[in-house]
């Protein structure tokens, strides 16, 4: 195995070439040596950007889009993406590479979040991240929107949870019990399992839960269960070298072709053994496709709920499914999508994939500059079919200030002359907003209506910029009306960053979709000079009601 680490920071690649011993009958990477070995490496990561022992407190979803097969090689590079005090996130990618084709192809992306545990010492508070590139920049950024949905993950499964009780009906006269899917294994942690400090590896706990979910999966599915998908590994607490590990495998519920299974994992040492006084330290929930000897896809019987336990179970495995299916849509390279169901379910994800689609848009290289005016600077960026603008202020006005102005959308009236009317639907939280916008008729056409997510984030540090991000939206409650061409923003927003106390850059983008851009031509991008008079309304506006302020500050 090959470990190097970056000179200037918390990244490390790892090269491991596959051999039998890694495998399973099918001559594939076993799942559970892979989730080692991405935790091995990541720990590097952690620990080379701490400079102290780092502990795995969790894992996000995982997904495994390939298999590596027995001769390929594995290439697991990690990087240390953002520091907080005493925790940060490590990014993970995985890619396997055909020694005779040559082709690489990506195994898995998956983020992880490491505590610094420096021994004999209290918590030490993290440096920050240096960072060297445009991508670092970006996953920077995103780092603390994905913080976001781990600390509300818990309260939207509790909300699906909530739902399910109340709609969905269980119908499966003729279902499986789950009662024979049980199984139990005990491990001794020993040395080669745990840390120069004694405490246990995450991941080689997270290889002995995949081993005994994978049992548990055949005993339903009776064939070779692959692992899928992981759902967020969660560390409750330590175990250390001596203790015993008790694994409780059992399937939850299951989905045409693949299964859910919990696995949840106690520890004890002598004494707690003897007493019979478990810790509680990790649960996760482990999803197999059931494949033949050819690698088809079986079809797996329904599950029949026996207990109240199992019920809650069952009902858990669906609410985590929707979960996954909305992460899927929304988190993955779809965060270009021009439109998505607002759903209560989805929130947080929507919400990140506002703010990230902005910060993707803000990082791509390639703008050019077409217009300099006196305090506006105006780029655009071509990709495809895709036209993107960007319009840059200098404006005599403190960044809150303008952030504040700028996030309240029923105040764009005063100055920009393409909204017509708008309107809060519904104020989701105190950083999501949904407004209804009214814009007036082009000759010969209706006038246009938009229903808009707008997004605002505060920056961590000065050196990072405040953001308002704005998307479409589908709700229910407000469909098309005949009166009206309902269009859509794929990606628009502002960044604002602070050049003093009481100036800033305002960065107004827009990302046209093939759908407006005729409207947008004619309105927005067609002459320069219409986008100057909108830049400069927005730059009177604000520091119009900057003069207000400091007026009513004086008297």
């Amino acid at each position: 195995m090959e470990a190097r680490g970056a000179a200037e920071r918390g990244d490390v690649r790892m090269c491991q070439t596959v051999f039998p011993a890694h495998a399973d009958h099918r001559g594939e990477l076993s799942a559970g040596q892979l989730l080692k070995w991405m935790d091995a490496t990541a720990c590097l990561a952690a620990e080379k950007h701490a400079g102290v022992s780092c502990v795995t407190a969790s894992v996000d979803d995982i997904q495994f889009e390939e298999a590596a097969r027995v001769g390929q090689i594995i290439t697991i590079k990690s990087k240390v993406n953002r520091a907080f005090k005493t925790s940060m996130e490590v990014g993970i990618k995985v890619t396997v590479q055909d020694v005779l084709t040559n082709v690489e192809k990506t195994v898995s992306v998956a983020y992880a979040t490491y505590v610094a545990k420096p021994v004999g010492r209290g918590k030490i508070e993290l440096e920050p991240v240096k960072l060297l590139s445009t991508e670092d920049h970006l996953e920077h950024s995103l780092a603390i929107e994905r913080r976001r949905i781990r600390l509300g993950y818990e309260q939207l499964f509790q909300n699906l949870m909530q739902e399910s009780n109340k709609e969905d009906t269980f119908e499966e006269e003729h279902g499986v019990s789950t009662d024979l899917t049980h199984v139990q294994s005990i491990e001794l942690v020993q040395p080669p399992h745990a840390n120069h400090h004694g405490n246990t590896f995450g991941g080689q706990i997270m290889a002995w839960m995949e081993t005994v979910a994978s049992i548990s999966a055949s005993c339903l599915c009776h064939s070779y269960p692959v692992l899928k998908s992981v759902n967020m590994f969660k560390f409750w607490g330590p175990s250390v070298v001596g203790d015993h590990l008790v694994f409780n495998a059992i399937v939850n519920n299951t989905f045409q072709n693949s299964v859910d299974v919990g696995v949840r994992v106690e520890a004890y040492n002598c004494e707690e053994w003897i007493k019979n006084q478990p810790r509680h330290i990790n649960s996760a929930f482990l999803i197999f496709n059931a494949v033949n000897d050819s690698g088809e896809l079986l079809t797996l019987p329904r599950i029949k709920p026996t207990t109240q336990d199992g019920m809650r179970r069952y009902l858990g495995a669906i609410a985590r499914r929707r979960i996954q299916l909305i992460r899927k849509c929304i988190l993955s390279a779809k965060v270009d999508k021009p439109s998505d169901l607002w759903e209560k379910s989805n929130q947080a994800y929507m919400s990140y994939s506002n703010i990230a689609a902005l910060t993707h848009l803000a990082a791509k290289q390639g703008w050019e500059v077409t217009s300099t005016v006196d305090d506006i600077k105006i780029w655009t960026h071509e990709e495809g079919a895709m036209l993107s603008l960007k319009v840059e202020m200098q404006v005599k006005i403190p960044s809150h200030l303008a952030f504040s102005l700028l996030s309240d959308f029923t105040l764009r009236l005063q100055w920009d002359k393409h909204f017509l009317t708008c309107k809060v639907l519904q104020a989701v939280n105190e950083d999501d907003k949904i407004y209804y916008v009214t814009s007036p008729p082009m000759t010969g056409h209706k006038p246009r209506d938009f229903v808009v997510l707008v997004s605002q984030r505060q920056p961590f540090k000065p050196s990072e910029p405040y953001i308002v991000a704005v998307k479409s939206v589908t709700l229910t409650s407000m469909p098309p009306s005949s009166d009206y061409q309902r269009s859509e923003i794929l990606c628009a927003g502002f960044q604002i960053y602070s050049d003093s106390d009481s100036s800033c850059t305002v960065c107004y983008f827009n990302q046209v979709t093939s759908g407006v851009m005729t409207y947008f031509a004619a309105n927005l991008t067609g002459l320069s000079k219409s986008i100057e008079d909108t830049a400069l309304e927005c730059m009177k506006f604000l520091e119009m009601n900057n003069s207000k302020l400091k007026l009513k500050t004086d008297f």
